[in-house]
């Protein structure tokens, strides 16, 4: 008689593996393998910030949308509206007319948490990550994070299952030099910004907590009112790796997190070159 298999060996039996997608490579990985000539057509890009103006001309659609919002009269604390709504502040709408512009055909979801000042509580925050994770997203951009480190438990086990299920996760690091959540966990995309005229450049740092950087400062975004601004900072960056995500993702469908980010550091530029 056999001794027991130690616990979780059993799903590396032959025969119980699901299949992993194998990259079909002729040569190097480049940009133009991963991402030439997608639209990024089919892929769900939840956008979890202020909201989005679905009418303003950089937006084009929003596939769906949803508030989270504090509630004491309801039994867990807040209530869920399902439906279009508005951008209290702007910043949700200049995030998704980025990601448009980079990945047109994408399927955009609003994931409404943050108020009229941009701020929000870290739990109702939480909650929209869930709500995003649970709707089968493939890409969540989150421009937002906290720096309450007790909020650490539950963003990790979030970020945790968003990375089991295959959801990206790209998340802006902090503006000023102090810790946030989730922005800085291993198992999300770490974004911070360059100055760049290539919405499509991506930057590793092997490093970190700051792994990824893309296309951030002094960019032209889309704001309130159907307005436009010109605007600096980590929380446009993430949208612009998560339209590259996107694109990757539409033309290498099934790609599990840490084969995005393998792809991506393959075909990431350093100062001086050029894009590979």
């Amino acid at each position: 008689m056999s001794d027991p298999l130690p616990a979780w060996s059993d799903a590396f039996e032959l025969g119980r593996l699901p299949p992993v997608p194998q990259l079909a490579l002729d040569g190097a990985i480049n940009r133009e393998w991963a991402i030439g000539g997608s639209t990024g057509a089919g892929i769900k890009l939840a956008i979890i910030d202020s909201g989005i103006d679905a009418s303003h001309p950089a937006v084009g659609s929003v596939e769906g949308a949803v508030i989270i919002e504090p509630d004491d009269s309801e039994p867990d604390g807040f209530r869920v509206i399902e439906g279009p709504h508005t951008d209290l502040y702007g910043h949700g709408t200049a995030c998704a007319g980025i990601i448009r512009a980079v990945a047109p055909d994408v399927s955009i979801y609003s994931v409404r948490v943050l108020g009229e000042r941009l701020t929000g509580k870290a739990w109702v925050f939480a909650t929209g990550l869930e709500w995003a994770i649970e709707n089968g997203m493939n890409v969540v951009n989150l421009s937002l994070s906290t720096s309450n480190e007790a909020h650490i438990p539950m963003f990790h086990e979030l970020t945790d299952a968003a990375a089991f299920a295959h959801v990206m996760l790209v998340s802006a690091m902090a503006n000023e030099p102090k810790t946030t959540v989730p922005s800085e966990f291993s198992s999300v995309f770490s974004t911070a910004s360059f100055r760049s005229d290539d919405p499509y450049e991506v930057r590793f740092n092997a490093a970190g907590p700051a792994e990824w950087a893309a296309r951030g400062i002094d960019v032209d975004v889309a704001w309130a009112d159907g307005s436009s601004i010109t605007a600096t900072g980590n929380s446009f960056a993430a949208p612009h790796l998560a339209g590259v995500i996107a694109l990757l993702l539409a033309k290498h469908p099934g790609l599990t997190t840490f084969q995005v980010k393998t792809i991506l550091a393959a075909m990431a530029t350093t100062p001086g070159s050029v894009a590979k």
